[in-house]
């Protein structure tokens, strides 16, 4: 939505009516905000820590020797080292587990709320960091890789979902992006670890794969006192409860207009008779498209491809141990300062803007990939 800094209003709510909403940004939320946004640092850290611990000699020599051999053979080509079954199962096992996970996540976080799934996200994610640093032989890393898919399945599909309906209609764009600003900091923190520990030998890979949990336990841990979302009580029949933590986050019992939509959007939902064959209807097939292509067109630019295996690729550019991994703390540390303007500039220009210039830089950047 294109704008001078227009409150963004919920699906099915024109900018007027949400501007009769009252309330402050309470401690309150964002407090519940930064602690749910936490689980994107899940995601990041995950990203940026397997590519790392993937080009240290001692996780290779221990799991993969065949690489191991390969990527200390001076005359073997640097695009070949790393082309392992193994290996490519080491790190595809976690996005089809989160594939998988995030199917099953759905109903959890309809019918049992968002705090359920974030707490199943952060269990099952504990359990994975556990069992990759503790792993003795390849069946125990992969088991791990999976926990750790099914962690990011559930806990991408909730949180976001938890940021959106917490935060205030003026602020919604910002604090959701804090899910997006946690992943980059993930991202970031991964990278600097894996520096560190890529000098502890030979266990400094069980160092970068342990502390995963962390996150995941700041997550799990706050996650048993974070309140259910009025959104999510309205929809699963206790609207009671759910005007009570409206008024408790807003910081005033001057809600009825947001509580009112709330409970007109939650009957309208509920009336839909089969859902997911209405979506396919000719009247909803723009809101489909964008929703489907345009995170898909992002991701196929290799972004995440080039974030994951970033100390790999440097490596067989010719990059030396340290020297891949430094620059894969830059790439990480320019995600981070991406991500913070477009946190301030997202309630203050809209969404359109920033897409289409996101848009424009992606092209010039490939363009100029591709003329090199």
């Amino acid at each position: 939505m294109a704008g001078g800094g227009a409150a963004p209003a919920p699906t099915g709510v024109s900018i007027e009516r949400a501007q009769l909403y009252k309330g402050r940004v309470t401690p309150y939320v964002v407090t519940t905000c930064l602690i749910a946004a936490v689980g994107g640092s899940i995601f990041g850290y995950d990203i940026g820590i397997s590519g790392g611990v993937t080009s240290m000699d001692p996780f290779l020599e221990k799991f993969f020797p065949v690489v191991y051999r390969k990527k200390n053979n001076k005359s073997q080509n640097n695009y070949c080292k790393y082309d392992n079954q193994g290996l490519s199962a080491f790190t595809s096992s976690l996005y089809l587990a989160g594939l998988v996970a995030s199917l099953a996540a759905s109903p959890v976080t309809r019918h049992r709320g968002r705090r359920t799934s974030i707490l199943c996200g952060g269990l099952s994610f504990i359990a994975g960091a556990t069992l990759n640093a503790s792993a003795q032989n390849l069946a125990m890393l992969l088991l791990g890789r999976i926990l750790l898919g099914v962690g990011i399945g559930f806990g991408n599909q909730a949180v976001p979902l938890y940021l959106s309906e917490m935060a205030p209609a003026h602020l919604r764009g910002g604090l959701n992006m804090m899910f997006q600003l946690a992943t980059t900091l993930g991202i970031f923190s991964a990278n600097m670890i894996n520096f560190a520990t890529e000098k502890i030998h030979p266990w400094g890979w069980r160092l970068s794969l342990g502390l995963a949990a962390f996150p995941a336990l700041l997550m799990t841990a706050a996650g048993l006192f974070l309140p259910e979302t009025p959104n999510s009580l309205i929809e699963r029949g206790n609207p009671e409860r759910g005007l009570a933590v409206l008024q408790r986050i807003r910081g005033t019992h001057g809600v009825d207009a947001e509580f009112q939509d709330m409970v007109d959007a939650s009957e309208l939902a509920n009336s839909i008779q089969h859902p997911y064959r209405n979506i396919f209807e000719k009247r909803n097939r723009p809101q489909l498209v964008l929703a489907v292509f345009m995170p898909a067109f992002q991701i196929l630019t290799g972004i995440n491809s080039v974030l994951f295996y970033a100390p790999v690729l440097f490596q067989s550019m010719g990059f030396g141990g340290n020297a891949s991994l430094y620059s894969s703390m830059v790439t990480g540390a320019v995600l981070v300062l991406s991500t913070v303007v477009s946190i301030v500039a997202v309630d203050r220009l809209g969404r359109r803007p920033l897409l289409i210039a996101g848009g424009i830089q992606m092209i010039v950047c490939q363009l100029k990939k591709r003329g090199n």
